[in-house]
């Protein structure tokens, strides 16, 4: 591996989803376990079969541990899938896909958090099981639901995104009891941290997985006063999104689908913004919100462009910290 000089301080990475987890992959290659920690989205996070499901940091522990599968970037590679067609073979709620080895880790956690386990200390057990040095950091311990508002009504995360496909109309969205919520302990160590010198939010969607993450606790709060660059990589690229219902929401919500408005929503927080090489006429537009603004090839298919565009960010982290 090769690792970039420890002296330059630590990054956190703020992540959800398939998109996210290629940026973090990227950079788990580059920055030692001491360098670099990923702070994840809970607010997929729901119960099923009586138990506790964690989409995004699965996603990230299979991405890290090399465990995923590489056709849908969720889930695990090789994987079985007994328990769920004998689960519709007895008629059972089986919209949620979940494979045998994948229902595994769920067992696993549920049973760890009744003993009293935080997910935190769960999700930190389970990553070092998998082979991970690197630190999983869920948002927070606390349940933050994510909660889609519809033409047709309000649905929890899961039911629109996997029951229903997405395919409701959205209006707007609510995270509950994030106000309420603590930041998980792990995270609070990295967020005192003197050495801390710049916070990546990786392009993972704007709405549903990376606004839970600053909503709960404060966290968008608190990194801005962290007095740190703060780079977001743009997840839309030539008016589409790479991955997920991106750019279908931000339709429906009335929203141009471009890394502009991508940067309009974020301007609060950012110091910098990282747009793919195809978008680069737009660099002025985002140059004018008085975001420092870059482009590059955003779009990760193999490890080597993963880990290419993790140098990209780093170094335009640093170069942002040094002005």
């Amino acid at each position: 591996m090769e690792t970039i000089d420890p002296t330059q301080g630590k990054i956190l990475a703020v992540t959800g989803g398939v998109g996210g987890a290629k940026l973090c992959l990227g950079l788990s290659q580059i920055l030692s376990p001491q360098q670099v920690g990923f702070a994840v989205n809970v607010g997929d996070d729901f119960s099923h079969f009586g138990l506790h499901i964690s989409p995004d940091i699965d996603t990230l522990t299979y991405t890290l541990s090399g465990l995923s599968n590489p056709e849908t970037g969720w889930g695990r590679g090789g994987e079985t899938w007994h328990f769920i067609e004998a689960m519709k073979q007895l008629g059972g709620d089986a919209w949620f896909n979940l494979g045998d080895a994948d229902l595994a880790l769920h067992v696993f956690r549920t049973e760890r958090l009744r003993r009293g386990r935080s997910l935190s200390q769960v999700t930190a057990e389970i990553a070092k099981k998998v082979g991970i040095e690197h630190e999983v950091l869920p948002i927070s311990d606390d349940p933050v639901p994510t909660i889609i508002s519809t033409k047709e009504g309000e649905l929890p995360f899961q039911e629109y995104f996997v029951k229903r496909r997405c395919e409701p109309e959205v209006n707007g969205f609510t995270f509950q009891n994030a106000d309420d919520a603590s930041i998980s302990p792990a995270l609070t160590r990295w967020l005192e941290d003197a050495n801390l010198v710049g916070v990546v939010i990786c392009p993972s969607n704007p709405y549903i997985s990376i606004d839970p993450v600053l909503a709960a606790g404060g966290f968008g709060r608190l990194i801005k006063d962290l007095n740190v660059p703060v780079v977001a990589v743009s997840p839309i690229v030539h008016g589409a999104a790479i991955k997920g219902p991106t750019a279908k929401i931000m339709s429906e919500l009335q929203i141009p689908n471009t890394a502009v408005a991508i940067a309009e929503h974020y301007k609060h927080l950012l110091t910098g913004f990282v747009i793919d090489e195809t978008d680069d006429a737009l660099a002025a537009k985002i140059q004018d919100m008085g975001l420092s603004t870059i482009s590059a090839q955003t779009v990760m298919v193999t490890l080597g462009d993963k880990i290419n565009l993790a140098k990209v960010v780093l170094d335009f982290v640093r170069q942002i910290g040094a002005e």
